[in-house]
């Protein structure tokens, strides 16, 4: 896919799916900023993604705190004068009986997948309403859509990315603005990889496929999103996870 004069923002790009995705529109020539809260991390990345001839700048971003959403935005502007892309990948969970989450750990994971995507695109948002152009790309999930055991808060917070993706589609459309929804299943990631042997291990037994996805097989559909190819689609939900869920 082509991205020769987009300016994309990738939020969590130092690692997993955010950091197959950098790849991947870097790869297609697109101006990328890597955002991520992992300074040293996130410089590492688009360092490499540049030594292969890629252009790709780190952004320091700490998706839950406000004033560093509007700091990025700035620095956006000012240095691009415009986003044509916003992928929100950025996110976090804990596999946890709901009567073990305390106050902290629900404040954190709603801060992390769902308001943190919501501030993001009332950063950007507004802009792309008023050039009539844009694409905003939100990862959600498949707990979102059909709910995961010991995962209900973070469930719920995919879920209102979901809605907020839909219902945000229905205010860009008539703009040229696109909010579309990718959902991972499991996926190869440092994220998943934290979590128990006895977890991981059910996971593979519960998917058709019996593998975890790739980063860059997620990649693959956040970067269809957000392309010219996807130009009439807006307030989907595609779902990339070996078949674990299949919804109608």
């Amino acid at each position: 896919m082509k991205f020769a004069d987009k300016i994309a923002l990738v939020t969590g790009g130092a690692s997993g799916i955010g950091l197959a995705t950098v790849q991947g529109f870097a790869a297609g020539g697109g101006d990328v900023l890597l955002a991520d809260i992992d300074a040293a991390k996130g410089e590492a990345a688009a360092a490499a993604v540049r030594a292969k001839g890629g252009r790709a700048e780190f952004v320091r971003l700490d998706v839950t705190d406000k004033a560093s959403i509007a700091a990025c935005r700035d620095h956006v502007l000012a240095r691009h004068g415009r986003l044509d892309i916003l992928a929100s990948v950025a996110g976090w969970g804990h596999i946890q009986p709901f009567v073990e989450n305390d106050d902290a750990f629900i404040a954190k994971v709603m801060a992390l997948n769902l308001l943190g995507p919501i501030e993001l695109a009332r950063a950007f948002f507004p802009g792309m309403i008023a050039r009539k152009s844009g694409r905003i790309v939100n990862v959600a999930s498949d707990a979102g859509r059909v709910g995961s055991l010991g995962e209900s808060v973070y469930s719920a917070a995919k879920g209102g990315v979901i809605a907020f993706s839909k219902s945000l589609a229905r205010e860009g459309a008539r703009h040229n603005v696109t909010v579309n929804a990718v959902c991972p299943g499991p996926t190869d990631t440092p994220l998943l990889r934290s979590e128990p042997e006895k977890f991981l291990e059910a996971f593979i037994k519960a998917i058709p496929m019996r593998r975890f996805g790739k980063p860059a097989e997620v990649a693959a559909a956040i970067l269809f999103m957000a392309s010219a190819d996807a130009d009439y689609i807006t307030g989907q939900v595609l779902s990339v996870n070996g078949g674990i869920t299949m919804v109608g």
